[in-house]
């Protein structure tokens, strides 16, 4: 709900502070004294558009500031912290516009500052103005189905909103299955590549590091007679035997080493030391023994093999074209081949897929349909009765003869909120044609039949609305006197049990049902400028009966106007 409103150099107001609470609260005054402008600074708090020229005169900018109290876990206090605003822990939340006179408009937050449609975004949430202006949240088609479905009750609305769940899965698995007609060619030529990759890779037959164990086979076949001529000296060189032995016949490193170990080995009774060392010399000529005894088998392995080169060759050119379509290597073409075989077995199951959509949908379509028709049949139901209940209500506020229709039109197919569209059609009166909310009624007109509506969708036993916490009426009691007044303050004091209702009213009728009364008073400056005084005053006892006579008779020292306005507040206790 809305604490309190604060007001500076806006229109013909100087400065105004503005209390409210919950209950109702009338704000009244002479014309001119700045009632019009209370409603002004309201909606620069609610994010609408600023105007430089409701600036005051000879003022560098006008300022509004609001404090809201805001329920835990509300939407409009979620979207205010998503903002950055910072919430008190009470739940208090401040909101600042200024407008300078050259037209530019700041927004203020929660201490943070914010673009105008965020404002706009958390005032939709926490207050409802009806007014000549505003013509009202319920003129627009979804917020008349909204109005409809909570009128109809919780046990609908829960209705609705399984529809909704089963609406969206509907719509995910249509998708699906566009999804899968519209590219099923492209996945047939998918998996013929795939198909053609994978034989491919089949008839290669690669095993792992198969390329690797060829290219060191390649290249030992293709320097088998350099690589048997090395081993072949080496093995000379170690073991002595043959022309090749550095020092002739019997001169090899294997001889020559052993004959250091027994030289060694004698001299070493007169020195352990040697001994040591003919120990390492011998461990030396037992290794060159074994290198010699591998170079002797090396030899004996290596042959020229033109056949088995050839085919070797072959086999590398086969590997290396299978590797170049697939990653450059035999590794990576094996790993392409598994993850071909997982995606291959995914698009052969396309069909199938298809299939289970398709019965997913007709399965979807079965539910939706069961839940629609209940929809259908509950909107139906609460049409008749929103109807005749606001037309009730009509006649009580000055619009004998008025009457509301609520109508469902068909939709094919469904959407995603039912089968049908709702659309209220207003009979200004007896004999006149049914037209839109919104079309061809008065600002005061449309008010009322708003008014009624709100009170409808307040009094019904299992209304399930979701009501912003504020209601702001402006000109509701327009074109309206004596008993339709009465009524109109009735209704708002009905109104006013189940939320904050704020009414500008210039009848005393209405006024007398509000729990307390703010009056806004206007006095001449210095200048000749009309401003208000530095407050909006609360009047209660004697001064609000006088305030109310004077709204009456336009004098409020008048007897007969004090004693009839002393009797209109102590019989107007509804909703006090």
């Amino acid at each position: 709900m809305i604490e309190e409103i604060r007001i500076e150099d806006l229109g013909v107001i100087g400065r105004a502070h503005v209390p409210l609470a919950p209950g109702l609260t009338a704000i009244t005054g002479e014309t001119g004294a700045g009632k019009t402008m209370v409603l002004t600074g309201l909606a620069l708090l609610l994010g609408r558009r600023a105007d430089a020229a409701t600036v005051r005169t000879g003022a560098r900018q006008a300022t509004a500031e609001g404090c809201f109290v805001v329920d835990p876990g509300s939407r409009a206090l979620d979207r205010a912290r998503d903002a950055g605003a910072e919430v008190d822990d009470d739940g208090t939340l401040l909101a600042v516009r200024t407008v300078a006179a050259q037209g530019r408009s700041r927004a203020f937050l929660g201490g943070r500052s914010v673009p105008q449609a965020v404002l706009a975004e958390v005032a939709e949430e926490l207050v409802t103005v009806h007014g000549q202006a505003d013509q009202m949240r319920l003129r627009s088609p979804r917020r008349q189905r909204e109005a409809l479905d909570a009128f109809a009750g919780t046990a609908h609305l829960d209705r609705l909103t399984a529809y909704r769940r089963a609406w969206t899965e509907r719509q995910e698995l249509q998708a699906e299955l566009d999804d899968l007609v519209e590219h099923a060619q492209e996945r047939d030529r998918e998996a013929e590549l795939l198909r053609i990759g994978l034989a491919e890779v089949e008839r290669v037959d690669p095993q792992p590091d198969e390329d690797l164990a060829l290219a060191a086979e390649s290249e030992r076949l293709g320097h088998a007679e350099d690589l048997r001529t090395a081993a072949s000296s080496a093995y000379l060189a170690l073991s002595g035997d043959g022309d090749a032995a550095p020092r002739g016949p019997g001169a090899g490193a294997v001889p020559e080493v052993d004959r250091a170990r027994r030289v060694l080995e004698q001299a070493s009774v007169h020195d352990e030391e040697l001994g040591r060392l003919a120990t390492r010399v011998a461990e030396v000529g037992y290794l060159l023994d074994d290198v010699a005894s591998d170079l002797a088998g090396y030899v004996d392995t290596v042959q020229a093999d033109p056949a088995r080169l050839d085919a070797v060759q072959h086999r590398r050119a086969e590997l290396t074209s299978l590797a170049r379509a697939h990653g450059g290597t035999v590794a990576a073409a094996l790993a392409w081949a598994r993850e071909a075989g997982l995606r291959l077995l995914e698009l052969d199951g396309s069909g199938d897929r298809t299939a289970s959509v398709r019965a997913r949908i007709a399965e979807a379509d079965t539910v939706l349909g069961g839940l629609a028709g209940e929809i259908s049949q509950a909107r139906a139901d609460a049409a008749r009765r929103l109807a005749a209940a606001v037309t009730g209500e009509l006649e009580g506020l000055a619009m004998a003869g008025s009457s509301l229709e609520v109508r469902l039109v068909p939709l094919d197919p469904a959407g995603p909120w039912g089968a049908e569209e709702v659309e209220m059609h207003l009979v200004a009166h007896a004999g006149a044609p049914a037209r839109p909310l919104g079309q061809g009624a008065s600002g005061g007109e449309l008010s009322r039949v708003m008014l009624a509506i709100e009170v409808a969708l307040a009094t019904s036993e299992d209304s399930g609305a979701a009501r912003p916490p504020t209601f702001v009426f402006d000109e509701v009691d327009a074109g309206v006197g004596g008993r339709a007044a009465v009524e109109v303050g009735r209704r708002l004091a009905e109104l006013a049990r189940q939320a904050q209702v704020v009414v500008v009213t210039h009848l005393a009728q209405v006024a007398a049902f509000a729990d307390r009364q703010l009056v806004v008073t206007k006095s001449s400056g210095a200048d000749g400028d009309v401003v208000t005084v530095s407050d909006v005053r609360e009047v209660t006892g004697d001064e609000r009966v006088a305030e109310l006579a004077r709204m009456l008779s336009g004098q409020e020292d008048s007897a007969a106007a004090l004693e009839h306005a002393a009797e209109l507040l102590e019989r107007s206790t509804v909703g006090r």
